[in-house]
Order: structure tokens, then sequence, then C-alpha cells
């Protein structure tokens, strides 16, 4: 099959739309943290209240996350995207107009929700419009956003910082605006030939049991984990998003267009994606505490804490295209086996040597974020489309983010829990990335099970779509 000179522009546009949409909602994540003190002294707000701003963006995120999917591959991508993206300006917009700190966690909570659906369907619309042997590559670029993000995160939000913290969220309006007008322009329109009814009774009991299991974690005492699960705080969510478990599995087995198709987990290549997706969430939810370590063991400040990190963003924004591209020529097997023996290295070096000498700590950083690389972004994503059908890419995709954001919920408070019971300092996060090592070393051996690029190519489903670059020049290639 051959691919026109003219296809190939209209696809580069595409994905400039794509990028920007999906940077907009990685930059929001970025260059908030910079405000947080302002919002505070604000709205004098307490520190566990402050800690919300980021809970409840990443709670409507993981809840909006497979309902915009879902209704992407049911009404088409050009119109979830666009409300997405919509969605996301309406709530930076509240935000930066809020009166007080509840309007500021309803912005949030509306920013998040828009946001859940821009990194699946943007990932979808590359598989409906790119070939199988550029995927890798495309979905390496979108992937580098999110090092790029928390590379140029803090400077903008320095900058805008100056002029006072609303503008950090106003900037977004604009961009939204730009994108929503490219965007209904290029983005493709068709709707798959079958659309059924919406499973509401699953997006509920999935709902419930993300915000119960958001909401217990999030009460958790990491200095008194055992203590703190017989809190009338904590018990009766974690009980409740584990009750909900069993239903939701009942609800999609028995729901005409599930949410999160059921036959879609029978492959092996799936259920290898559900465990690594989780894995690599628990890991990356883990880099939040290398700045506590830095300051622990070499006694620097928490900015310059920050600043440390610095190799490690880098590497995310350089590995990911590289990881992309060797997709195409490789497959994902050797990518991810790879990746995952990278980071088993990184973070058994952060754990045993980091502490003590600077070098091994900064080679470290390298080493996790190059394998953070080879999963989080493009990989996993390529497997996933690989194996859905093109009618449910969308929803596929949508399920990765969720089990990556189980994964960081989760992990966050087991580094946390583990670093707190040795009381904190070098000894306690030494032990967690020592634990985090282990874990990755789990992740090499479910590597091995994947794929190799012939299989990959044998499976490869048909479903690609010639793309001429008008929004309803979408047709299936001959």
């Amino acid at each position: 099959m051959t691919i026109s000179s003219g296809g190939d522009r209209a696809r580069n546009r595409l994905l400039i739309v794509l990028f920007v949409g999906v940077l907009m909602g990685a930059l929001d994540i970025a260059i908030v943290a910079p405000a947080l003190p302002a919002i505070q002294q604000y709205f004098a707000v307490e520190d566990r209240s402050l800690a919300w701003t980021y809970a409840v963006y990443v709670l409507s995120n993981l809840v909006g996350t497979p309902l915009w999917a879902r209704l992407s591959d049911t009404f088409g991508r050009r119109s979830i995207y666009i409300l997405d993206v919509s969605l996301f300006a309406l709530g930076s917009a509240i935000v930066a107009l809020a009166p007080s700190f509840a309007v500021v966690l309803f912005g949030r909570a509306v920013q998040g929700f828009g946001s859940g659906g821009i990194f699946p369907v943007a990932s979808a619309v590359i598989g409906d419009t790119f070939p199988a042997e550029k995927r890798g590559s495309a979905l390496g670029l979108i992937g580098a956003v999110f090092g790029i993000a928390f590379i140029i995160g803090p400077i903008i939000g320095g900058a805008l910082l100056l002029v006072g913290w609303q503008w950090l969220f106003v900037i977004n309006l604009p961009i939204a605006l730009a994108i929503i007008v490219a965007g209904w322009r290029l983005l493709p329109t068709t709707q798959p030939a079958r659309q059924g009814e919406f499973d509401k009774m699953g997006m509920a009991i999935l709902a419930v049991s993300l915000a119960s299991l958001a909401y217990g974690i999030n009460r958790l005492d990491t200095t008194d984990v055992i203590g703190s699960l017989t809190s009338s705080e904590v018990w009766p969510f974690l009980l409740i998003a584990l009750l909900m478990l069993p239903l939701f599995v009942r609800a999609e087995q028995r729901a005409v267009e599930p949410v999160l198709r059921p036959g879609l987990y029978r492959s092996r290549q799936m259920q290898l994606v559900v465990v690594l997706a989780t894995g690599a969430g628990l890991i990356e939810s883990g880099i939040a505490f290398i700045p506590q370590l830095a300051v622990a063991a070499y006694q620097v400040t928490a900015s310059a804490a920050s600043f440390m990190l610095l190799p490690l963003v880098v590497a995310v924004a350089v590995g990911s295209p590289i990881v992309g591209r060797l997709l195409d020529r490789l497959g994902s097997r050797v990518v991810v086996l790879s990746g995952t023996i990278v980071m088993s290295a990184g973070t058994f070096g952060l754990a045993l040597w980091g502490a003590q000498q600077i070098s091994f700590f900064y080679v470290s950083l390298m080493l996790i974020g190059f394998g953070v690389a080879s999963l989080i972004g493009a990989p996993l994503r390529y497997i996933v489309l690989g194996e859905a059908r093109p009618d449910e890419r969308a929803s596929a995709q949508g399920s990765v983010n969720l089990f990556i954001g189980a994964g960081q919920m989760v992990g966050g408070a087991a580094v946390g829990a583990i670093a707190g019971s040795l009381g904190g300092g070098v000894a306690g996060y030494a032990m967690a990335y020592l634990i985090a090592g282990v874990l990755s070393s789990l992740m090499v051996l479910a590597s091995l099970g994947l794929k190799t690029r012939a299989q990959e190519r044998q499976a490869e489903p048909q479903g690609v779509l010639e793309f001429d670059g008008l929004s309803s020049g979408l047709k299936p290639k001959l």
C-alpha cells in the first residue's frame, strides 16, 4: 500500500495539532507546582487541603479517560477531541476566576476530566491515519511531550507568576482556541459503522471504584500504614473499591458496548500490557520522591534538589522519540525488554550507590529516564494499537492510562510508607528504591513474553485509513 506525499504532509499537520493538544495538558501539571505556594497564600488553605489541587485533577482524569476514549470510538475522533480541549479550557477559566479554593478544586476537576481524553484520542487518531511502519515514530513524538513539558514547565510557570498565579491558567485559553480551530479542519470525522448504547452502568461503577481508591489512599498516614488502615477515613473507601471490582467485571461482561471490553484482555499481549503499565506507574510515582533523597543525602535545598532531576527529564525527552523509531525497526519486545533492564539498573544504582556518589546519582537518574521513555511513552500504546480493533483503539489506549494511573496512586502511597517506616532520610528512601528495583526486575521477566517483531507484523490489523488532509478525508485504503 502506498501513501501519497500529500497524505504525508496532511498527517504531519495533524500530528502538530495532536502534539500541541497533549503538550497543553502535560504543561498544566508541570507549571502548576510553582503556583502552589501562591495559591495557598491567596486562599489561606492548609497543606493537606492544598494537596487536593493535584489529587482532584488526577482522579477526574482517570474517570474521564475511559469515558472519552469510548465515546471517541462511538461518535468519532474530531468531535470528542475538540470537546475534551474545550472542557480543559473551561476548567482553566474557572480556576483563573475562582473566588474561593473550593471553586479552584472544581475547576481543576473540570480540567482533569477534559484532559483525560486528549492523550488516548490522539493516540487512536495516529492508529487511524498512520501506516503501521510509521506509528511508532508518531507515538514517540507524542510521548516526548511529557519530558518537554517538565523541562519548560517550571520556566514558564516562574515567568507567569511575576504577573499573578492566575495567568498560569489563562495561558491555556488562546492555546485551546488554536487547537479547536485547527482540529476542526484537520481531524478525521469518520465513525464506526456499528454503534451501540454506551455502558452507563460500567462507567458509574468504575467512577465510584476509582474515587474510593483515590480518597482512601489520600487519607493514608504513610508513617503508620497499618494503623491508618483501621481509620474510618480509609478502610471503608478501600473496601468499596475492592467490592466494586467484581461488579465492574460482571457489568462489562453483560454490556453490549463495554467501557473496557473483557475480550481484549484475553490475549497474552494485553495481559502483559496491564502488568507493565501498572508497574510503570508504580515506578514513575517514585520519581516524585527523588528530591527527598537528594536533600537527605547531599544536604541541598528543596529547590536545588528539584533541579537535580534534570538529567532524568532530559533522558525522557530525548529517549521518547528514539524509542519510537526503534519500535518501527525492532518491535516492542526488544524495546520494552531493553527499557526494563535499563530501568532496573537505574533503580538499583540509585538505591545502592546514589546517596554516596553524586556521579552514580546522576547516571542512575538518566537510566531511569530512558527506562520510563521505553514504557510510558510509545511502546505500550504501540502494542495496544496492534491488538485492538480499529473501532476500539481509543478505548484500549484509555485503558493504558487507567493502569498507569492506578499504579501511580498506589506507588506514591507505598514509597511514602516504606520510607516513613524507616524514619525517612537516606535509609528509608534507599529501601524504597531497592524494592522498586526488584519490581523492575519482575517487569524484565514479563517483557520476555511479548511478541517478536515478526509476530507483530503477522498480527497487524487492517484498518489504516487513507488520509487526504480534509476533515472528512478519511477513507479505507484499497
